[in-house]
């Protein structure tokens, strides 16, 4: 499936289950639920659990885009754009930006 199906079904999914309008505050309690859930499995070195970590809280940014009546690839495109011809350097394994 591309990403675009994946996007789309998770929002299809979301809207079965009323989270397309539930409160965005507890949509993203659910995404720092879900980093931290990545942050355990980097800690534990379990590349299983970190894959499907970052798909959860992928999931979560999706629904929490929908709830603000945002396209992911709208959000993503955004970042891209503010990001692309940044300049900076690797310090202890963090790019920090000039």
């Amino acid at each position: 499936m591309s990403m675009n199906e994946l996007v789309k079904s998770v929002e299809g999914w979301s809207k079965d289950k009323g989270l397309d309008k539930a409160d965005p505050r507890a949509q993203f309690l659910k995404v720092v639920e879900e980093v931290g859930e990545v942050a355990a499995a980097m800690a534990r070195n379990n590349r299983v659990e970190l894959i499907d970590g970052i798909g959860d809280v992928v999931v979560t940014l999706i629904i929490l885009a929908q709830q603000h009546e945002l396209e992911l690839e709208e959000c993503l495109s955004s970042a891209w754009d503010e990001i692309a011809n940044r300049t900076g350097k690797i310090q202890d394994g963090v790019f920090i930006k000039d």
